[in-house]
């Protein structure tokens, strides 16, 4: 399925035709039935740069245990059928600096806004890549933001923050409230409420960042559960952005 959904999106041009400085990522975390056809449009983009990416810094939601802070897995690698993937921890120094990172195995063991996205980088970047994860919790725009950029400043690092979009709205509904957080994040507006976007914590500190560094973003696409295969009555929304510039380098 991943396979297919890729071979999809590469069909498809680029939203701006150019993907040049792309160094951060906005992809659904749903079913792939769902949202895999809206998240492969970014991971499209990512196997374009797949030769300058060596570490993978991933941040999403928690939907089952609360946490304050950011979370590492206290593991060594995930694990998929494609294989394993390397967990990569911040230095002491930004450890330091950081204190909102924490490890919570516990946190991690049945959370799935991370977890789908593995399958899509290993096959995308296929000469393996480093992954840092991070389950986040309770923390502020700024703090998230910080933490972004204690751990991807190096040029081969990218970014990608794992969100939803509106939960269990009746289709057009749920597409006035999308059509409304989609240009919150265009315009880099870090206020994007829960209600909005189920991963709007990290999402608001990736935003921060870019707002400050005066990043570029572009939207790839979007859907909801009521394009792809559910129900209409009650839909989950989707979208895809990338960002170029400085926010995330």
């Amino acid at each position: 399925m991943v396979d297919a959904l890729l071979s999809d999106a590469r069909a498809q041009p680029p939203a701006d035709g150019t993907v040049a400085g792309t160094t951060a990522f906005v992809l659904p975390h749903a079913g792939y039935v769902y949202s895999g056809s809206t998240a492969a449009l970014g991971y499209a983009v990512l196997e374009t740069l797949a030769d300058r990416v060596r570490r993978v810094v991933l941040l999403g939601p928690t939907h089952r245990v609360p946490v304050a802070g950011l979370a590492l897995p206290e593991a060594d690698a995930f694990e998929t059928p494609l294989g394993l993937v390397p967990v990569v921890e911040p230095d002491r120094a930004v450890r330091s600096a950081h204190p909102a990172i924490v490890d919570r195995a516990d946190v991690h063991l049945l959370e799935h806004s991370l977890e789908v996205h593995v399958p899509f980088l290993q096959r995308v970047l296929p000469d393996g890549f480093e992954l840092m994860p991070f389950a986040v919790g309770q923390a502020g725009p700024e703090v998230v933001a910080g933490v972004i950029d204690a751990v991807a400043s190096d040029p081969g690092t990218v970014v990608i923050v794992s969100s939803d979009l509106s939960h269990y709205h009746a289709y057009a509904e749920a597409r006035a409230i999308d059509g409304r957080t989609i240009r919150s994040v265009l315009a880099l507006d870090p206020a994007i409420g829960h209600d909005q976007a189920c991963g709007a914590t990290p999402l608001n500190g990736l935003l921060t960042r870019a707002a400050r560094t005066h990043a570029r973003v572009a939207l790839l696409g979007a859907c909801s559960s009521g394009d792809t295969a559910g129900d209409r009555r009650r839909v989950v929304g989707y979208a895809a952005f990338r960002f170029s510039g400085a926010a995330a380098a």
